[in-house]
Parts: C-alpha cells; structure tokens; sequence
C-alpha cells in the first residue's frame, strides 16, 4: 500500500505517518530536508523532534535524492516531507529561474520519484497542503505553491490512498 499523508502545518501529518508503520520491522525514513546544522535554532529543534519520535531499528536517510533512496530502500519507505524536498530542489538554483524552467526541472524530478515509488511495495509519503491558505504576495511563495501543488497531484496518482490530517483528525480520501 502506498499512502500519501497530506495537511497544513503542524496538522499532525508526521505523527499520523508514523503511526501508520508502528508495526513494522523494516523502515527506511528519508529526510529530504536540510539537515540540523547549528545556524537555525528553530529548525534543529524540529529535527531533533522528528529524530526522538522514530524507533531506534528504522534506518534515516538524509537526502534530496529521494528517488534514489526509495529505489535503494530496504522495506516499508517514509518520505517526510515534500515540502522540503521541493524547498532543497528550488535552493539549487531555481528560484531566480523563469516559472517555467522551474516547473520543468522540478517536473523530471517528480517523474523520478513518482516511478520509484510506483515500484515501491509499502510507502508513506508526507507533504504540506497549500492548496487551502491565501494568494501569495510574492513570486517565490506562488512558485512554491503551485509547484507543490502539481507535487502532490502527481504523486497522489501513484498512491492507493490519500490522508488529509486536520487537526489531528484524519479524513481518508
């Protein structure tokens, strides 16, 4: 089963994802995030979060090459998450692209990722519903929305459910 869990900030996402594989022996947990490195307090106190829920047998993966690490990934996978995956892959040079060298790179990526986990037996993939907030002021903030968007619509296609976590609440979808 391949599951996609999706939500707005601090909806429970993680939580949920992880809940879902509480029985399972063999996890591969890639973080496609940039890691905890000292210059964020904030952010390595996220990390540090993230790190302490996760049981001590599952293996984590840092990595932006997320197709990759589901193609090498030995057992049940958890991505968590796509919203900073896309953030890494827009850090690499592609905010100041024009929309559409953007959208196009970003999109053979998600083409990757989308045939690794179609391959893939048992994963969970978390990401950030952005679809239900405000219109964004600035152009790195609509870049970011909308490629997100086509993220996770493209990954919902290769997925057997869809999670929405409001809340804490799930609504299966």
């Amino acid at each position: 089963m391949r599951v996609l869990v999706t939500g707005g900030v601090r909806s429970g996402k993680s939580r949920h994802a992880e809940g879902l594989l509480v029985d399972a022996e063999h996890v591969t947990y890639i973080a496609p995030g940039r890691p905890a490195d000292g210059s964020d307090p904030d952010w390595d106190a996220r990390v540090a979060l993230h790190r302490g829920r996760r049981p001590a047998h599952w293996r984590t993966v840092e990595t932006t090459d997320v197709a990759g690490a589901v193609r090498e990934a030995d057992g049940t996978v958890l991505v968590d998450c796509l919203g900073t995956w896309l953030v890494a892959v827009l850090d690499d040079g592609l905010w100041d692209a024009t929309s559409r060298a953007a959208h196009d790179a970003v999109d053979a990526r998600v083409t990757e990722l989308c045939d690794a986990l179609a391959a893939q037996q048992e994963s969970i993939v978390v990401t950030n519903e952005v679809g239900l907030g405000v219109v964004p002021s600035h152009r790195s903030g609509m870049l970011f929305r909308d490629l997100l968007g086509m993220v996770n619509q493209r990954v919902a296609v290769v997925c057997d459910e869809v999670h929405l976590v409001i809340a804490g609440r799930v609504l299966r979808i």
